[in-house]
């Protein structure tokens, strides 16, 4: 049974359960509704609940654990030696391809257990949209329809075990449901706790992310020394062996671009934000704000081709060899620096605006009261009051800033270096993070695991950020208080 068919099923069950709901409250009044202790929709909420609630649980408890199953039932089918987890993603590309051939008519499910480790197998599933690095070997070919009917039969007992929970909850639901039970307290309960599980999610993907680079930075540093690491001046990876790794070339690379965004990025983003809540008209912040936020929906990519195809070679033409002889090639510093700055004008002037117009108009009339001018009440009331919405603004830049990719892949280079050139090329992070996972690369080499210890370089860096900007709105708000 496939998952749409399933949850067809359970809507409909939970729409049975939602009218047999009613109809079992009323009943039990006499028909009644007065005589009910809350108002018929809730008994036929609380009857929907029960039978649905129990349901998708299961059913998104299995399709998180199912995959875990059947990869541990499978791997005792390859052999030794080799690189698990990419002959596991390798085992499930091929069974995705089984099951499209399948789904698509090109071979029936016989055909697809009969097939056989040859060069049509890998012709046939790139055919059908799945294609492959390599010819499929024997031992994945078995493990892939090991998966597919090992899959089959979870995805039939999910159903069954999920129709089993509906239809018990809706009998239970049935046997409860009378005039006095307190249906309305009974859902607003349950929906107090599905808001709960529902914020729960962030936090706990959250604390996911953070573990799964912590353990897999251990590993890291498990076989790669901390200090060479983290005081290294040198970024030589090399998968044949001697690679050094040393982190600051990057950083200075990461930090100095967002220096410039960020100089870029923030007067004019504040300044925009000032004109716009203090000086414009409605008619034309009506116009305008719209406009400037029309830069936050643009990709990245296309901001990163910018760089590459317009921003670059017009600094050539300026600073490049036929001008004032600074710069050697259109992917520089100072290239990412400025596009990215553009990009982030509007995270800070949307916000920003956002914050002054927040501030209470009381605070300025009593301003002008004083005599103060309106560019004096701009400066001494309104930014002072709005400073911690300033500040988070700044912080989101400087995020954003630190964790760009795209922008920095095409329009800064790959030269690890330090230097203070802003027309030299240099690299980021994040496009490191990008180069040491891109391939069949072994996780298992530092090469590969570097990648994992570089997101928790950034991470650290980034929390740093939000403790200063902590501190730093909780100083000026005690004496502005």
């Amino acid at each position: 049974m496939s998952l749409t068919v399933l949850a067809l099923i359970l809507i409909a069950l939970g729409m049975t359960a939602y009218v047999s709901g009613r109809a079992r409250a009323l009943a039990s009044a006499g028909g009644d509704s007065r005589a009910l202790h809350s108002l018929p929709r809730y008994y036929g909420a609380h009857a929907a609940m029960l039978a649905l609630v129990p349901a998708v649980g299961i059913l998104a408890l299995w399709l998180v654990a199912q995959p875990l199953v059947l990869s541990g039932a499978v791997s005792g089918m390859l052999p030794e030696g080799n690189d698990s987890g990419l002959m596991l993603s390798d085992v499930r590309r091929v069974a995705d391809g089984l099951g499209a051939a399948v789904a698509q008519g090109v071979v029936n499910a016989d055909e697809a257990r009969a097939l056989e480790a040859d060069g049509t197998l890998r012709a046939l599933l790139a055919g059908v949209g799945a294609p492959l690095a390599s010819d499929v070997s024997a031992p994945v070919l078995a493990a892939a329809q090991e998966w597919r009917r090992l899959d089959a039969r979870g995805d039939l007992i999910m159903a069954a075990v999920a129709l089993i929970a509906a239809l018990a909850g809706l009998a239970i639901a049935w046997r409860r449901t009378d005039k006095d039970m307190r249906a309305r307290n009974r859902v607003e309960s349950g929906v107090r706790m599905l808001l709960i599980a529902a914020a729960s999610i962030a936090v706990l993907t959250t604390i996911g992310i953070v573990l799964s680079l912590v353990f897999t930075t251990i590993e890291f540093f498990r076989i790669y020394p901390a200090s060479d690491f983290f005081f290294g001046t040198t970024w030589s990876p090399s998968f044949g062996g001697g690679s050094e790794l040393g982190v600051l070339p990057l950083l200075w690379g990461t930090l100095y671009i967002s220096v410039i965004a960020l100089l870029v990025a923030v007067p004019i983003g504040l300044f925009s934000a000032i004109y716009l809540s203090e000086y414009a008209s409605p008619r034309v912040r009506g116009i305008v704000k719209p406009l400037l936020e029309v830069l936050a929906g643009i990709p990245t990519i296309v901001y990163g081709l910018f760089a590459l195809l317009t921003v670059g070679p017009l600094l050539l033409s300026v600073f490049g060899r036929d001008g004032l002889g600074w710069m050697q090639a259109g992917t520089a510093v100072m290239t990412a620096g400025l596009v990215m700055g553009i990009m982030l004008i509007p995270f800070v002037s949307s916000l920003s605006d956002d914050i002054m117009g927040g501030v209470p108009q009381a605070l300025r009339d009593g301003s002008y009261g004083l005599g103060a001018t309106k560019s004096e009440t701009i400066r001494q009331v309104v930014l002072p009051a709005a400073l911690p919405g300033i500040v988070g603004a700044v912080l989101l830049a400087a995020s954003r800033a630190i964790g760009e990719t795209m922008i920095v892949v095409l329009g800064v280079g790959a030269a690890a270096k330090l230097g203070l050139n802003p027309f030299d090329a240099m690299t980021t992070v994040t496009a490191k993070i990008v180069s040491q996972l891109t391939g069949d690369a072994d996780f298992a080499s530092p090469e590969a695991l570097v990648a994992f210890a570089l997101g928790m370089t950034l991470f650290v860096i980034t929390l740093g950020l939000n403790v200063i900007a902590l501190w730093i709105v909780r100083r000026y708000r005690e004496q502005y208080e």
